[in-house]
């Protein structure tokens, strides 16, 4: 029986530029659901999930999904305090929405330090309508980071982004 002192709670945060898909994301991975109705998140919503690292370890993730920044200097340094980890998304289909990522990270990371974040390429049931190409994205991973192709509408890549961010920050040290 797994007791509660077996379950570590961490704040993650959802970064990207307007209508990439974090909402959606987010419904996708804590219920299993999407909307093709958008939703413009204004300050931030908080959501949570229970997810089973390995059998002997359990995570609350506390996934605040914050409001759009069109420019990086727009991203409340209040809403980041305390994360143990951000996911960061860009559009596929908007290639503006790569470098506004680009921007929010430095930030992120400026505010932050160096948290563990995992780089989502949005709305790949749509791909043949990207405007971002392989060779941007290569060149990121290049840099060292993670970057994982996702659909909230069909669900592709959605656990495993949520996952892959989970497994970094139980990898960083407490």
């Amino acid at each position: 029986m797994m007791s509660e002192r077996n379950i570590v709670q961490k704040k993650i945060c959802m970064l990207g530029t307007f209508a990439v898909g974090k909402t959606s994301l987010v419904r996708r991975f804590v219920q299993s659901i999407y909307s093709d109705k958008y939703h413009t998140t204004v300050g931030v919503k908080i959501d949570k999930k229970l997810i089973d690292m390995d059998g002997t370890q359990k995570m609350m993730m506390m996934l605040w999904d914050v409001e759009g920044a069109e420019q990086a200097h727009e991203l409340r340094k209040s809403y980041l305090r305390g994360a143990s980890g951000y996911l960061l998304v860009a559009d596929g289909t908007r290639k503006e929405t790569l470098y506004r990522a680009l921007e929010i990270q430095t930030r992120a990371q400026d505010a932050l330090g160096l948290v563990p974040y995992v780089f989502l390429i949005n709305k790949s049931d749509l791909v043949d309508e990207w405007t971002i190409d392989e060779r941007e994205l290569e060149a990121l991973v290049e840099k060292g980071w993670h970057v994982i192709r996702t659909s909230a509408k069909s669900g592709v890549g959605v656990e495993e982004a949520f996952m892959a961010l989970a497994r970094k920050m139980m990898e960083m040290p407490k």
